[in-house]
C-alpha cells in the first residue's frame, strides 16, 4: 500500500482502522506459534530424563535456555530485515521456516541415544521462533495511530506472548495422544507410554496454515519500508538504550522466567506437577501486556513503567523469602503467588515501556514544529521509522534474558540471582523517574 496516514481521522475510518485491524489479527495467531516454538524446550527438557536420556540438570536447563541465545541474536537481524521486505512477505517466510526445526525436534526426541550436541543444535534453530516478534512489533506499530499504538502493540505482543503458556499447557496433554502420533512411543520408568515427539509434530501444518494466510492477507505498507542505512541512526539515539535497558527489565525477565519456571518448579519443589503450574505465569504475564498497553495509553507510559517495576522487585523478594533454605522445605504456594504477581507486573511493564518509545521519539522530532508544515510530516515519518526501529531492537536484547536467567539458575544459586534481578530493577525505577517520569524531565512519555 502506497498511501498511508492513521493519523488522519477521515482515512483512518474510512479505510486505516479495517486494513490495520486484519493486519494486526493475522500477525496474533502467527507470532503465538512462533512463541510455541521458541519455548517448546522449556518444557519438553522437563521430560527427557524420565524417558531415558541421560543429561544432567545444569544441561537441561541449558536446553532451555540456548534458544535465547540464538533468539535475541536473530532479532537483531529481524529488526532492520522486517521493514526492508515488507510486514507480508516477512511475516509469511519468517512462520514457513519453522518447520524446519519442529520436524528435526520430532524426529531427535524419539532416541534417548541422541548425542547431547543434537539437541543443542535444534535448540538453537528453535530460537528463530523468537526472531519474529521484533518484526512483528516493528512493523504493527506503522498501522495505528499515536493513540491507538499502544493498544495494538499491547495485543499483539501480549496475545503472542501467549504461546509460551500454550506450549506448556498443551505439550503435557498432546504426548499422550497416541492417535496423532508419528513415530514410536518413549516409556517412562513405570511402563506408561508418551509420545514425546507430538510436542513438536503438532505444530507443523498449524506454521503452514498461518504463513498462507499471512502471505494471502496482510499488506505491505511502503511508508514502512527503510533501508539499514536509515534505521541504522538508532545508534545515535540515547533513548534507543535507555530504553533498551528497561524493556530488558521487563520482557527480558518475563521470558527469562517463563523460560526457567519449569524446570525451577522441577528442582526446587519436586512434589508439585510442572504440568499443572507451569503455563500460569506467561499467561499471566501475557494477558497483562495487553492491560499495559491500554491503562499506558490513558495514563502515561512513564508512570505505569515505574509501577511494574516496584511490583517486580517487590514480587521477587518475596520469592526469595518462599524459597527452601537450610532445613527450611519453603513454601511452595507462597513460592508460586510470587511468582504470578512478578509475571503480572512484568506484563504491564512490557506494555507501557512499548507505549513509551513513539511517545519519545515523537516529542524529540516534532518539538517546535508546527503541525502541517513540510518540516513537521518530514519528522513526523522520521520519527515513526525510528520508533519502529527502537521497538524491534529493544525486544531483540530483551530476549537475550531467555538465555541468562535459565543459564544463571543452572550456574550460581537461585537466591543470588534473585537478589540480581531486585538490584537490576531498582536501577530500572531510578532511569524512568528521572528520564521520563519526573517533572521537567528531559522525555515526558
Amino acid at each position: 500500500m502506497t498511501d498511508w496516514e492513521p493519523e488522519n481521522e477521515l482515512f483512518w475510518k474510512s479505510i486505516g482502522r479495517k486494513v490495520a485491524n486484519r493486519n494486526l489479527w493475522i500477525a496474533v495467531p502467527a507470532l503465538l506459534v512462533a512463541f510455541v516454538v521458541w519455548q517448546v524446550w522449556s518444557v519438553t527438557a522437563t521430560n527427557l530424563k524420565d524417558v531415558g536420556f541421560g543429561f544432567s540438570t545444569s544441561q537441561l536447563f541449558w536446553l532451555t535456555a540456548i534458544p535465547g541465545l540464538t533468539g535475541g541474536t536473530a532479532r537483531i537481524l529481524y529488526t532492520f530485515l522486517g521493514p526492508m521486505i515488507g510486514q507480508r512477505r516477512f511475516t509469511a517466510l519468517s512462520t514457513v521456516v519453522l518447520v524446519v526445526p519442529l520436524i528435526w525436534l520430532g524426529i531427535a526426541i524419539q532416541d534417548p541415544s541422541t548425542p547431547y550436541g543434537v539437541m543443542v543444535a535444534i535448540a538453537a534453530l528453535c530460537g528463530i521462533g523468537g526472531a519474529n516478534f521484533a518484526s512483528s512489533l516493528a512493523n504493527i506499530g506503522f498501522f495505528f495511530p499515536k493513540a491507538k499504538k499502544g493498544s495494538a502493540t499491547g495485543i499483539n505482543g501480549g496475545l503472542g506472548n501467549l504461546g509460551v503458556s500454550v506450549v506448556q499447557l498443551l505439550t503435557p496433554i498432546v504426548i499422550t495422544w497416541s492417535t496423532i502420533a508419528i513415530g514410536s512411543a518413549q516409556h517412562k520408568a513405570d511402563g506408561t507410554p508418551v509420545h514425546l515427539q507430538n510436542a513438536a509434530f503438532v505444530w507443523v501444518p498449524v506454521v503452514l496454515v498461518l504463513a498462507a494466510v499471512a502471505w494471502f492477507g496482510q499488506n505491505d505498507l511502503k511508508v514502512a519500508s527503510t533501508p539499514f542505512s536509515r534505521q541504522k541512526v538508532i545508534f545515535r539515539r540515547k533513548h534507543n538504550w535507555l530504553m533498551t535497558w528497561l524493556y530488558v527489565g521487563t520482557f527480558g525477565s518475563f521470558i527469562g522466567f517463563a523460560a526457567a519456571l519449569p524446570m525451577l518448579i522441577k528442582t526446587t519443589f519436586p512434589d508439585y506437577s510442572v504440568a499443572t503450574y507451569a503455563w500460569m505465569g506467561p499467561a499471566v504475564g501475557a494477558l497483562a501486556r495487553w492491560a499495559g498497553g491500554w491503562i499506558a495509553d490513558k495514563w502515561g507510559g512513564a508512570r505505569v513503567t515505574i509501577l511494574s517495576f516496584v511490583g517486580m522487585a517487590a514480587a521477587i523478594i518475596g520469592v526469595i523469602g518462599f524459597l527452601p533454605s537450610g532445613g527450611d522445605g519453603g513454601s511452595f504456594l507462597g513460592f508460586f503467588l510470587c511468582f504470578l504477581a512478578a509475571f503480572f507486573f512484568s506484563g504491564i511493564g512490557n506494555g507501557s515501556t512499548f507505549r513509551q518509545i513513539p511517545v519519545i521519539f515523537r516529542g524529540t522530532h516534532l518539538k517546535g514544529l508546527t503541525e502541517g508544515t513540510p518540516e513537521y510530516a518530514a519528522a513526523l515519518k522520521q520519527a515513526e521509522m525510528e520508533s519502529g526501529a527502537v521497538t524491534g531492537f529493544t525486544s531483540a536484547i530483551a530476549a537475550y534474558g531467555f538465555f541468562f536467567i535459565p543459564a544463571l539458575f543452572g550456574s550460581i544459586a537461585v537466591t543470588s540471582a534473585m537478589w540480581g534481578f531486585v538490584g537490576f530493577y531498582l536501577s530500572c525505577i531510578v532511569v524512568t523517574w528521572w528520564c521520563y517520569a519526573r517533572k521537567g524531565a528531559e522525555a515526558p512519555s
